[in-house]
């Protein structure tokens, strides 16, 4: 199969992350106590070697936060979050006046998880409604040593993981600035493939898409 998307399929997908998105935002905002918005600017394929870079790239920066999708679908999800998103939730959620660290107390990871939770479990359950999926995600974690790990099981041989990598953007209304709150999302070959045949074959626009 064609792994490749054209602009209206990337933008069925877009569509639908930002339908899950927009549901995450309101649950999101309750927790952060003030508007939030959350979209998908970007959206690409990277071969598994960039992939494991990039990810490497952001732990160095971020505290990361992991969930498998299980199910139908093979995948997981990574949500990397900055000391200045740290400190500013630890303030309003916590009551915590901390600085711009990646070092993280009990409260503080609690907080983050049940973040991820809500986010992530949103555009699964989106994912599930839309693509007639059976599928779910695992409780998350805040995984210790190289995240590259943590993806061979999407990568049994070299160069099979063609992910969907995007990246959300939070906006707090009383800061009137975008802060990037970059989640990856992850799915091995098998995943991807069934996407695309949905995508292409079910009549989402009144119009069948043909496979490519």
């Amino acid at each position: 199969m064609n792994l490749t998307m054209n602009e209206l399929e990337r933008d069925i997908i877009r569509e639908i992350l930002n339908i899950g998105l927009a549901r995450a935002a309101d649950s999101f905002a309750v927790i952060a106590q003030e508007r939030v918005m959350l979209e998908v600017p970007n959206l690409d394929l990277l071969p598994s070697t960039d992939i494991i870079s990039r990810v490497r790239d952001y732990q160095s920066r971020y505290v990361a936060i992991q969930s498998d999708i299980r199910g139908d679908f093979n995948g997981s999800t990574f949500m990397f979050f900055s000391g200045q998103h740290i400190q500013r939730l630890s303030r309003v959620c916590l009551r915590m006046q901390v600085s711009e660290s990646l070092v993280l107390d009990e409260l503080q990871q609690s907080l983050l998880l049940e973040i991820s939770n809500i986010i992530t479990g949103a555009l699964v359950t989106q994912l599930a409604n839309i693509l007639k999926a059976n599928i779910y995600g695992a409780p998350p974690l805040a995984p210790t040593g190289d995240l590259a790990l943590s993806l061979q099981s999407l990568m049994p041989e070299p160069d099979t993981l063609q992910p969907l990598i995007f990246s959300v953007i939070t906006q707090f209304s009383d800061k009137d600035n975008s802060v990037e709150l970059p989640l990856m999302l992850f799915f091995d070959r098998a995943t991807f493939e069934k996407i695309l045949e949905i995508i292409r074959t079910y009549d989402f626009l009144g119009k069948t898409q043909s496979a490519a």
